[in-house]
Parts: C-alpha cells; structure tokens; sequence
C-alpha cells in the first residue's frame, strides 16, 4: 500500500532506500530544534515553548509536502527569517513579538491565495532552464559554505571578509575528518555514506568536548506550547511598518523557496522536458500551510528546507523520504537532549558532500551562450557570498534579462520575467 501511495517502484526506489533518505534529511537539519528556539527566545518568547512549536511546525509542514505533494523535501522554520523576526522586528523596529508573529500568519495567508491562483507556479515556471540548473550548483556552494562556516573551517575576518579557521580545534579536525570519511563511504558505494558519517563524528566529538553528552534524562514530555501558542497582536496590520514588514517576509521566502525546490529538483532529475518541478502547486501548498499552522504554534515563517538536498542525495525521491523526516520532527519531541547533542562538526562533512552533489547540473548549461551562462554564473557566484538563495535567484534573473535585451533576443524572455525583474529593481530602492 504505501509502495503504490508513492509509486516507489515508477520513481526506481525502494522502502528502505526512502527511509534512510528521510533520516538523512531529519540529521542533517536538526539543528533547526535548537537554533530556532535560541534566535527567538531573544525576542523574548519562551525557549522551552519554541522548542515544541518548531518541531511541531517542521512536522505539519514535512507532513503535508509528504502526503499532498509526495516530494522528498522537508520543511521548518527558516533561517535567516527568524533572525529578522528576532533582531529586525522585534529588536530593531521595537515592535513586541505577537506583532511579528501576526506578520507570519498573515503572509501564510497570502501565500496560500498566491499558490491557489497559480501565481507562485507561473514565477517558478518562469525561471529559465539554464537558470533553474544553475540555482542547484549555487545551492550546492551555499551548503558547503554552510557546512564548512558552522565546523569552524571558515571563520569570519575584518580584513578579507573570511578565512581559514584553527587548524589545531578539535571541532575543526573532527569535521575534516568527516568529510574524509564520508567522501571513502561514498567512492566505496556504501548505502548511507551521509548518515553513517555524522554518527561516526558525533561519537568521535565526546572525547574532546564537541559533542556534549546531555544531562539528565534523555526521554520526557515536551515542553507546554501555551507561552507562544496563538499569540497574534492584529491591531497594528494596517500600518506601514507591517506593509514593510510583510514585505520583506513575502520576499525572501518566496525566492528562498523556489529556488530550493527547483535546486533539489535539478539535481534530482525530478524537472521535465521544459524544467518544470513536478507538483509545483501542491509543493507551494505545503509552504504556505506550514507557514499559517507555524505561526499559530508560534515560530518564524516555515519554509523548504535546502537540506532536503541531503536526502535526495541519498536515493530519496518521493514522498516517503519527507514522511519519515516528519515522523522523526516528532520522535524528536520526546527525545530532545538527544537530537539536539549532533554537533555542528558532525553535520559539515555531510553539507560539504552535499554541496558537491548539487555541483553536476552545471554541466547541462550551454557556457557557448554568454547570455544564458553568464547570468547562471552570476546566480551561482551571489547565493554563497550573501548568504542568500534569494538573492542569487534576483541578480541571476536581472542579469539575464539585461543580456537578452543587449544582445537582442528579448523573444526569449517572457512577461512573467519581466514584471519580476521590475519588481526586483524596485525593491533595491524601497
């Protein structure tokens, strides 16, 4: 029965190969369980309580694209979303948390008319082939920078922006050690390279203080969800910082979306014969639910997670990977001093293999057309060096379009295009 729900045998995978894809993706976006609630908490809402509502809200989304899309993504509060709720609206702006909070719902709101008037598919579908492919190599670089930043391989530098790390530090030694192990996994084709690396690392980290075995018990209840729960503050909406606000939410999600599912899908070799990502509506879907029953839980905008790359990467292509995902988001609930002790280190070596993966759709772009491979460089160069997806998408797609224009072959742009590229030139301005 559930090998038909999933038509396994149509997309070439098996039960176990799902499986072990969905507990991929789960390991190497745990984090999120103890990030998010640490972001958050700094504008003054409970961590214990937002601890339960990013599991919750990573479960009911992942359930959803699960079940109504049956794609192998996995969705949970953003990141880099929840920092503008934190330090933007809530910090900066001076407005209290339930503002914020009514800001999220309120875009899931629109995102859901969005997704039902097909207007979100009309700008995915949009996106060009050769752009599409080189969303999933910039993606790939964002990851391993990611992966790499997190271990302390790269660090932060006044002068040359970043640079190499302590080469002595024991998370350091552990993670490139981690991508050792993981890349020998991978070249001796053994199932579950990504998985099996971050347990080796992890365990490897207890002797030097990486990995810090948790106290007390590792099993109980989870925390009580009535601190966060429905917190909305509504009578602020029509005022113009909730416009901005709004706004800022609208975009970055939208663009970090949608390059993801096209990205993961690229790689995949899940787009068809036009780069189309198939169940693109019912994929957007998941977003904008997650993101409305998220709020309601109380946390930050719930969007596609990148890591979902992790899984694919691991054979996953259907919706049983995220369905399994979805079940360890609530496992996680009861054992959270276990899931949330898998450090940085042991997860770099997995991102950085990832990232690597992501790299072979560029071969499919036509490097002879400088109007089509120079704007997929551009996209590709942009994502990792301002730590945005979103941003790689709005200079790739300017880019583009402005060769096509010079060079003159404006036939291969289509409205859609260009509305969206007016809109991004406006919004460098607002």
């Amino acid at each position: 029965m559930v090998s038909k729900f999933f038509n396994l045998k149509g997309n070439n995978t098996t039960v176990k190969t799902e499986i072990l894809a969905g507990i991929t993706t789960f390991m190497t976006m745990a984090y999120i369980l103890a990030v998010n609630p640490d972001i958050l908490s700094a504008a003054g809402m409970d961590k214990n309580a937002l601890f339960t509502a990013t599991a919750l809200a990573a479960f009911a989304g992942t359930l959803v694209m699960a079940l109504f899309a049956r794609l192998p993504f996995a969705l949970a509060p953003g990141m880099g979303l929840n920092a503008f709720f934190a330090y933007t609206v809530v910090l900066g702006m001076g407005y209290n948390w339930e503002f914020a909070l009514t800001a999220v719902f309120l875009e899931g709101i629109i995102f859901l008319a969005l997704t039902l008037f097909n207007i979100r598919e009309l700008i995915v579908n949009a996106i060009p082939l050769s752009m599409k492919h080189a969303v999933s190599a910039g993606i790939g670089l964002f990851i391993a920078f990611i992966g790499l930043q997190n271990a302390g391989v790269i660090t932060a530098d006044e002068t040359t922006l970043v640079r190499l790390g302590d080469m002595g530090s024991p998370a350091v030694l552990i993670s490139l050690g981690g991508i050792i192990l993981i890349a020998f996994l991978l070249t001796m084709k053994v199932k579950g390279a990504l998985l099996l690396g971050i347990f080796a690392t992890t365990i490897a980290g207890l002797p030097f203080g990486v990995t810090v075995m948790p106290k007390g018990h590792l099993a109980g209840l989870p925390p009580s969800l009535s601190p966060v729960f429905c917190k909305f503050d509504f009578s602020q909406v029509f005022t113009a910082d909730m416009l901005l606000v709004l706004f800022t939410f609208l975009f970055v999600d939208m663009f970090d979306t949608v390059g993801t599912l096209v990205g993961v899908s690229s790689k995949a070799g899940m787009l068809d014969e036009k780069g189309r990502v198939p169940r693109v509506k019912q994929a957007l879907f998941a977003d904008s639910v997650g993101t409305m029953v998220g709020a309601v839980l109380g946390t930050s905008t719930v969007t596609t997670y990148v890591e979902s790359a992790s899984g694919v990467a691991e054979g996953g292509k259907t919706g049983l990977t995220s369905l399994t995902t979805a079940v360890f988001f609530i496992i996680a609930l009861f054992f959270a001093p276990l899931f949330t002790m898998v450090p940085p280190a042991a997860t770099a070596g997995a991102l950085v293999m990832v990232g690597f993966f992501m790299m072979s759709p560029i071969l499919k772009i036509d490097f002879d057309d400088f109007t089509e491979a120079i704007p997929a460089f551009i996209t590709m160069v942009i994502m990792p060096l301002t730590y945005s997806i979103a941003e790689g998408i709005v200079f790739g797609m300017i880019s583009y379009v402005v060769l096509k224009i010079l060079a003159g072959k404006i036939r291969d742009l289509s409205i859609v295009m260009l509305v969206l590229v007016i809109l991004f030139v406006i919004k460098f301005f607002i």
